[in-house]
Protein backbone atom coordinates (compact mmCIF):
# COMPACT_ATOMS: atom_id res chain seq x y z
CA UNK A 1 0.00 0.00 0.00
CA UNK A 2 2.79 2.45 0.89
CA UNK A 3 4.46 1.69 -2.44
CA UNK A 4 1.24 2.59 -4.26
CA UNK A 5 0.89 5.77 -2.21
CA UNK A 6 4.42 6.83 -3.11
CA UNK A 7 3.86 6.24 -6.83
CA UNK A 8 0.60 8.23 -6.69
CA UNK A 9 2.32 11.08 -4.84
CA UNK A 10 5.11 11.12 -7.42
CA UNK A 11 2.52 11.52 -10.17
CA UNK A 12 0.66 14.21 -8.20
CA UNK A 13 3.97 16.06 -7.82
CA UNK A 14 4.44 15.78 -11.59
CA UNK A 15 0.92 17.15 -12.11
CA UNK A 16 1.62 20.07 -9.76
CA UNK A 17 4.90 20.75 -11.54
CA UNK A 18 3.13 20.92 -14.89
CA UNK A 19 0.49 23.29 -13.49
CA UNK A 20 3.07 25.73 -12.17
CA UNK A 21 5.86 25.39 -14.72
CA UNK A 22 4.19 25.20 -18.14
CA UNK A 23 3.96 29.00 -18.02
CA UNK A 24 7.74 29.34 -18.32
CA UNK A 25 7.73 28.27 -21.97
CA UNK A 26 4.49 29.84 -23.21
CA UNK A 27 4.00 33.09 -21.28
CA UNK A 28 5.92 35.12 -23.87
CA UNK A 29 3.68 33.81 -26.66
CA UNK A 30 0.65 35.28 -24.93
CA UNK A 31 2.38 38.33 -23.51
CA UNK A 32 3.61 39.45 -26.93
CA UNK A 33 0.23 38.83 -28.58
CA UNK A 34 1.27 35.90 -30.76
CA UNK A 35 -1.56 33.64 -29.58
CA UNK A 36 -4.19 33.13 -26.89
CA UNK A 37 -3.96 31.21 -23.64
CA UNK A 38 -5.71 28.03 -24.80
CA UNK A 39 -3.51 27.47 -27.84
CA UNK A 40 -0.40 28.31 -25.85
CA UNK A 41 -1.32 25.77 -23.16
CA UNK A 42 -1.85 23.03 -25.75
CA UNK A 43 1.50 23.85 -27.36
CA UNK A 44 3.38 23.91 -24.06
CA UNK A 45 1.77 20.66 -22.94
CA UNK A 46 2.80 18.74 -26.06
CA UNK A 47 6.42 19.88 -25.85
CA UNK A 48 6.58 19.29 -22.08
CA UNK A 49 5.51 15.67 -22.54
CA UNK A 50 8.05 15.25 -25.34
CA UNK A 51 10.82 16.63 -23.11
CA UNK A 52 9.78 14.36 -20.25
CA UNK A 53 9.98 11.30 -22.48
CA UNK A 54 13.36 12.39 -23.88
CA UNK A 55 14.68 12.73 -20.31
CA UNK A 56 14.73 8.95 -20.06
CA UNK A 57 17.68 8.99 -22.43
CA UNK A 58 19.29 12.42 -22.01
CA UNK A 59 19.31 13.54 -18.36
CA UNK A 60 19.35 10.54 -16.05
CA UNK A 61 22.14 12.11 -13.99
CA UNK A 62 19.56 14.31 -12.25
CA UNK A 63 17.79 11.24 -10.85
CA UNK A 64 20.77 10.52 -8.59
CA UNK A 65 21.09 14.18 -7.55
CA UNK A 66 17.47 14.39 -6.42
CA UNK A 67 17.34 11.03 -4.68
CA UNK A 68 19.32 12.71 -1.87
CA UNK A 69 22.65 11.16 -2.87
CA UNK A 70 24.58 14.46 -2.81
CA UNK A 71 22.49 16.15 -0.13
CA UNK A 72 22.38 13.54 2.63
CA UNK A 73 25.30 11.97 4.48
CA UNK A 74 23.66 8.57 4.16
CA UNK A 75 21.10 7.33 1.62
CA UNK A 76 17.48 7.22 2.77
CA UNK A 77 14.99 5.13 0.83
CA UNK A 78 12.29 4.39 3.40
CA UNK A 79 8.66 5.10 2.58
CA UNK A 80 8.31 7.66 5.38
CA UNK A 81 11.20 9.73 4.02
CA UNK A 82 10.18 9.58 0.36
CA UNK A 83 6.49 10.22 1.01
CA UNK A 84 7.40 13.20 3.21
CA UNK A 85 9.59 14.66 0.46
CA UNK A 86 6.91 14.22 -2.22
CA UNK A 87 4.16 15.51 0.07
CA UNK A 88 6.13 18.54 1.23
CA UNK A 89 6.92 19.62 -2.34
CA UNK A 90 3.33 18.99 -3.48
CA UNK A 91 1.75 21.06 -0.70
CA UNK A 92 3.92 24.08 -1.51
CA UNK A 93 3.45 23.80 -5.29
CA UNK A 94 -0.33 23.55 -4.94
CA UNK A 95 -0.35 26.62 -2.69
CA UNK A 96 1.68 28.51 -5.31
CA UNK A 97 -0.63 27.42 -8.13
CA UNK A 98 -3.69 28.62 -6.22
CA UNK A 99 -2.13 32.06 -5.74
CA UNK A 100 -0.81 32.23 -9.31
CA UNK A 101 2.83 32.59 -8.25
CA UNK A 102 5.56 30.98 -10.37
CA UNK A 103 7.79 29.04 -7.97
CA UNK A 104 10.52 26.49 -8.49
CA UNK A 105 9.81 22.76 -8.33
CA UNK A 106 13.56 22.28 -8.01
CA UNK A 107 13.58 24.50 -4.91
CA UNK A 108 10.53 22.74 -3.49
CA UNK A 109 12.02 19.25 -3.86
CA UNK A 110 15.37 20.42 -2.48
CA UNK A 111 13.69 22.00 0.55
CA UNK A 112 11.56 18.92 1.15
CA UNK A 113 14.64 16.67 0.91
CA UNK A 114 16.39 18.80 3.50
CA UNK A 115 13.38 18.93 5.83
CA UNK A 116 12.71 15.19 5.75
CA UNK A 117 16.45 14.54 6.03
CA UNK A 118 16.71 16.65 9.17
CA UNK A 119 13.88 14.68 10.75
CA UNK A 120 15.40 11.33 9.75
CA UNK A 121 19.10 11.83 10.47
CA UNK A 122 19.22 15.22 12.22
CA UNK A 123 21.11 18.36 11.21
CA UNK A 124 24.45 16.59 11.06
CA UNK A 125 23.16 14.29 8.35
CA UNK A 126 22.78 17.11 5.81
CA UNK A 127 25.69 17.86 3.49
CA UNK A 128 25.46 21.61 3.90
CA UNK A 129 28.44 22.41 1.66
CA UNK A 130 27.01 20.26 -1.13
CA UNK A 131 23.61 21.90 -0.61
CA UNK A 132 25.15 25.30 -1.18
CA UNK A 133 27.49 24.35 -4.01
CA UNK A 134 25.43 21.90 -6.07
CA UNK A 135 21.90 23.11 -5.37
CA UNK A 136 21.65 26.63 -3.95
CA UNK A 137 24.36 28.23 -6.11
CA UNK A 138 22.95 27.16 -9.51
CA UNK A 139 19.47 28.19 -8.38
CA UNK A 140 20.75 31.61 -7.28
CA UNK A 141 22.97 32.32 -10.27
CA UNK A 142 20.65 31.12 -13.05
CA UNK A 143 18.09 34.01 -12.96
CA UNK A 144 20.88 36.59 -12.80
CA UNK A 145 22.63 34.91 -15.71
CA UNK A 146 19.49 34.80 -17.85
CA UNK A 147 18.78 38.47 -17.09
CA UNK A 148 22.34 39.43 -18.00
CA UNK A 149 22.19 37.43 -21.23
CA UNK A 150 18.92 39.14 -22.13
CA UNK A 151 20.51 42.56 -21.67
CA UNK A 152 23.69 41.64 -23.54
CA UNK A 153 22.35 39.52 -26.39
CA UNK A 154 19.06 41.20 -27.24
CA UNK A 155 20.60 43.78 -29.62
CA UNK A 156 22.35 40.98 -31.52
CA UNK A 157 19.23 38.79 -31.56
CA UNK A 158 17.10 41.71 -32.73
CA UNK A 159 19.58 42.52 -35.50
CA UNK A 160 19.69 38.87 -36.58
CA UNK A 161 16.02 37.93 -36.48
CA UNK A 162 14.34 41.35 -36.61
CA UNK A 163 14.40 41.29 -40.39
CA UNK A 164 12.12 38.23 -40.34
CA UNK A 165 9.36 40.49 -39.04
CA UNK A 166 8.51 41.63 -42.57
CA UNK A 167 8.31 38.12 -44.01
CA UNK A 168 5.64 35.47 -43.72
CA UNK A 169 5.31 31.78 -44.46
CA UNK A 170 1.98 31.10 -46.16
CA UNK A 171 -0.07 28.42 -47.84
CA UNK A 172 -1.47 29.38 -51.22
CA UNK A 173 -4.41 27.64 -52.84
CA UNK A 174 -5.05 27.71 -56.59
CA UNK A 175 -7.15 26.18 -59.33
CA UNK A 176 -5.49 24.31 -62.15
CA UNK A 177 -6.41 24.23 -65.81
CA UNK A 178 -6.07 21.05 -67.86
CA UNK A 179 -5.60 21.18 -71.66
CA UNK A 180 -7.10 18.22 -73.49
CA UNK A 181 -6.96 17.27 -77.13
CA UNK A 182 -10.40 16.28 -78.42
CA UNK A 183 -9.81 13.58 -81.11
CA UNK A 184 -13.07 14.55 -82.84
CA UNK A 185 -12.09 18.20 -83.11
CA UNK A 186 -9.63 19.88 -85.43
CA UNK A 187 -7.89 21.79 -82.59
CA UNK A 188 -7.00 21.47 -78.96
CA UNK A 189 -9.73 22.48 -76.55
CA UNK A 190 -9.00 24.07 -73.14
CA UNK A 191 -11.12 22.42 -70.50
CA UNK A 192 -11.21 23.69 -66.89
CA UNK A 193 -11.05 20.63 -64.69
CA UNK A 194 -10.77 22.74 -61.48
CA UNK A 195 -8.28 20.60 -59.55
CA UNK A 196 -7.19 22.29 -56.31
CA UNK A 197 -3.52 22.60 -55.50
CA UNK A 198 -1.81 23.95 -52.40
CA UNK A 199 1.77 25.11 -52.05
CA UNK A 200 3.83 26.85 -49.36
CA UNK A 201 5.32 30.23 -50.20
CA UNK A 202 7.64 32.68 -48.44
CA UNK A 203 7.16 36.33 -49.17
CA UNK A 204 6.63 39.83 -47.88
CA UNK A 205 3.89 40.02 -45.24
CA UNK A 206 2.05 42.79 -47.11
CA UNK A 207 2.04 40.77 -50.32
CA UNK A 208 0.71 37.67 -48.59
CA UNK A 209 -2.04 39.65 -46.87
CA UNK A 210 -3.23 41.13 -50.17
CA UNK A 211 -3.06 37.89 -52.14
CA UNK A 212 -6.57 36.30 -52.30
CA UNK A 213 -5.16 32.81 -52.96
CA UNK A 214 -3.42 32.77 -49.53
CA UNK A 215 -5.64 30.99 -46.99
CA UNK A 216 -3.17 30.34 -44.17
CA UNK A 217 -0.09 32.23 -43.06
CA UNK A 218 2.16 33.14 -40.17
CA UNK A 219 4.70 35.86 -39.66
CA UNK A 220 8.22 34.39 -39.92
CA UNK A 221 9.30 35.87 -36.57
CA UNK A 222 6.16 34.51 -34.92
CA UNK A 223 6.98 31.09 -36.36
CA UNK A 224 10.43 31.27 -34.76
CA UNK A 225 8.80 32.37 -31.49
CA UNK A 226 6.54 29.31 -31.54
CA UNK A 227 9.63 27.18 -32.09
CA UNK A 228 11.59 28.65 -29.16
CA UNK A 229 8.51 28.37 -26.96
CA UNK A 230 8.34 24.68 -27.78
CA UNK A 231 12.05 24.26 -27.13
CA UNK A 232 11.72 25.96 -23.74
CA UNK A 233 8.87 23.64 -22.74
CA UNK A 234 10.88 20.69 -24.05
CA UNK A 235 13.93 21.73 -22.01
CA UNK A 236 11.75 22.17 -18.92
CA UNK A 237 10.36 18.65 -19.28
CA UNK A 238 13.88 17.36 -19.85
CA UNK A 239 15.17 19.04 -16.68
CA UNK A 240 12.24 18.46 -14.30
CA UNK A 241 11.13 14.90 -15.08
CA UNK A 242 14.18 13.14 -13.55
CA UNK A 243 13.99 15.31 -10.42
CA UNK A 244 10.42 14.15 -9.82
CA UNK A 245 11.11 10.59 -10.88
CA UNK A 246 13.88 10.28 -8.27
CA UNK A 247 11.25 10.08 -5.53
CA UNK A 248 9.41 7.16 -7.10
CA UNK A 249 12.20 5.02 -8.54
CA UNK A 250 12.36 2.57 -5.65
CA UNK A 251 8.58 2.31 -5.37
CA UNK A 252 8.21 1.78 -9.10
CA UNK A 253 10.71 -1.07 -8.97
CA UNK A 254 8.79 -2.75 -6.14
CA UNK A 255 5.57 -2.34 -8.12
CA UNK A 256 7.09 -4.03 -11.17
CA UNK A 257 7.49 -0.86 -13.24
CA UNK A 258 10.75 -0.33 -15.07
CA UNK A 259 12.37 3.09 -15.22
CA UNK A 260 11.21 3.84 -18.79
CA UNK A 261 7.59 3.17 -17.84
CA UNK A 262 7.92 5.48 -14.85
CA UNK A 263 9.41 8.22 -17.04
CA UNK A 264 6.38 7.94 -19.31
CA UNK A 265 3.92 8.14 -16.40
CA UNK A 266 5.66 11.21 -14.96
CA UNK A 267 5.82 12.91 -18.37
CA UNK A 268 2.10 12.42 -19.04
CA UNK A 269 1.18 13.53 -15.50
CA UNK A 270 3.15 16.72 -16.11
CA UNK A 271 1.23 17.16 -19.35
CA UNK A 272 -2.13 16.84 -17.60
CA UNK A 273 -1.15 19.42 -15.00
CA UNK A 274 0.12 21.75 -17.73
CA UNK A 275 -3.13 21.67 -19.71
CA UNK A 276 -5.74 21.53 -16.98
CA UNK A 277 -4.29 23.86 -14.36
CA UNK A 278 -1.56 25.92 -15.99
CA UNK A 279 -3.57 29.05 -16.78
CA UNK A 280 -3.27 31.01 -13.54
CA UNK A 281 0.53 31.12 -13.31
CA UNK A 282 0.77 31.73 -17.08
CA UNK A 283 -1.36 34.85 -16.62
CA UNK A 284 1.11 36.16 -14.04
CA UNK A 285 4.18 35.85 -16.26
CA UNK A 286 2.40 36.86 -19.47
CA UNK A 287 0.61 39.97 -18.29
CA UNK A 288 1.71 40.99 -14.80
CA UNK A 289 5.51 41.37 -15.00
CA UNK A 290 6.29 43.61 -17.99
CA UNK A 291 4.94 44.33 -21.48
CA UNK A 292 6.90 42.68 -24.29
CA UNK A 293 7.17 42.76 -28.06
CA UNK A 294 7.40 39.72 -30.32
CA UNK A 295 11.18 40.17 -30.64
CA UNK A 296 11.60 40.42 -26.87
CA UNK A 297 9.42 37.38 -26.19
CA UNK A 298 11.33 35.37 -28.78
CA UNK A 299 14.66 36.40 -27.23
CA UNK A 300 13.55 35.46 -23.70
CA UNK A 301 12.46 32.01 -24.84
CA UNK A 302 15.63 31.47 -26.84
CA UNK A 303 17.82 32.28 -23.82
CA UNK A 304 15.68 30.18 -21.44
CA UNK A 305 15.63 27.10 -23.68
CA UNK A 306 19.40 27.30 -24.26
CA UNK A 307 20.28 27.65 -20.56
CA UNK A 308 17.87 25.00 -19.26
CA UNK A 309 18.72 22.57 -22.06
CA UNK A 310 22.45 22.90 -21.37
CA UNK A 311 21.88 22.51 -17.62
CA UNK A 312 19.93 19.30 -18.26
CA UNK A 313 22.74 17.96 -20.42
CA UNK A 314 25.36 18.45 -17.69
CA UNK A 315 22.94 17.37 -14.91
CA UNK A 316 22.95 20.79 -13.24
CA UNK A 317 19.81 21.42 -11.14
CA UNK A 318 18.65 24.85 -12.30
CA UNK A 319 15.12 26.18 -12.03
CA UNK A 320 13.23 26.87 -15.26
CA UNK A 321 11.11 29.26 -13.20
CA UNK A 322 14.11 31.36 -12.24
CA UNK A 323 15.71 31.27 -15.68
CA UNK A 324 12.50 32.22 -17.51
CA UNK A 325 11.50 34.87 -14.96
CA UNK A 326 15.01 36.36 -15.08
CA UNK A 327 14.85 36.61 -18.88
CA UNK A 328 11.40 38.24 -18.75
CA UNK A 329 12.55 40.73 -16.11
CA UNK A 330 15.53 41.41 -18.37
CA UNK A 331 13.03 42.65 -20.97
CA UNK A 332 11.86 45.31 -18.55
CA UNK A 333 15.35 46.13 -17.28
CA UNK A 334 16.63 46.95 -20.75
CA UNK A 335 14.00 49.72 -20.80
CA UNK A 336 15.24 51.11 -17.52
CA UNK A 337 12.78 49.12 -15.41
CA UNK A 338 9.99 51.67 -15.79
CA UNK A 339 7.58 49.13 -17.32
CA UNK A 340 8.20 46.39 -14.75
CA UNK A 341 5.33 45.77 -12.35
CA UNK A 342 7.48 45.70 -9.24
CA UNK A 343 4.71 44.54 -6.92
CA UNK A 344 4.38 41.30 -8.90
CA UNK A 345 8.17 40.91 -8.99
CA UNK A 346 8.32 41.44 -5.21
CA UNK A 347 5.67 38.75 -4.65
CA UNK A 348 7.59 36.36 -6.93
CA UNK A 349 10.85 37.09 -5.13
CA UNK A 350 9.39 36.38 -1.70
CA UNK A 351 7.79 33.20 -3.03
CA UNK A 352 11.23 32.08 -4.21
CA UNK A 353 12.76 32.87 -0.80
CA UNK A 354 10.00 31.09 1.11
CA UNK A 355 9.94 27.97 -1.12
CA UNK A 356 12.91 26.18 0.50
CA UNK A 357 11.83 26.61 4.16
CA UNK A 358 8.11 26.16 3.39
CA UNK A 359 8.62 22.84 1.58
CA UNK A 360 11.04 21.77 4.33
CA UNK A 361 8.49 22.53 7.07
CA UNK A 362 5.74 20.66 5.21
CA UNK A 363 8.05 17.66 4.77
CA UNK A 364 9.11 17.74 8.43
CA UNK A 365 5.49 17.77 9.56
CA UNK A 366 4.56 14.87 7.30
CA UNK A 367 7.57 12.85 8.46
CA UNK A 368 6.60 13.41 12.10
CA UNK A 369 3.05 12.27 11.40
CA UNK A 370 4.10 9.20 9.41
CA UNK A 371 6.86 8.05 11.77
CA UNK A 372 4.55 8.63 14.74
CA UNK A 373 1.97 6.32 13.23
CA UNK A 374 -0.65 9.01 12.71
CA UNK A 375 -0.70 8.50 8.91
Amino acid sequence: MMTTVLIVLTLVLAFSNGANDVSKGIATLVGSGVTNYKRALVWGTLWTVAGGLAAAFASQGLVAAFSGKDLLAQPLTGHAFLISVAGGAILWLLAACLTGLPVSTTHAITGALGGAGIMAIRLGGIEWIALGKKFAMPLLVSPLLSMALMLLLFPLIRYTVGRFQKYCVCMERGQGVCIRLDPNASAAVAVVEAPIWVQPIVGQSQECESEPAVFLGINALDALHWLTSGLTSFARGLNDTPKILALGVAAASLAGLNQLEMYALVAFAMGLGSFWWGLRVTETLAAKVTPMSAEEGFSANLITSALVGFASYIALPVSTTHVSSGAIMGIGMRKGGKDIRWRTVKDMFWAWIVTLPAAAIFAMGLYALISGGRI
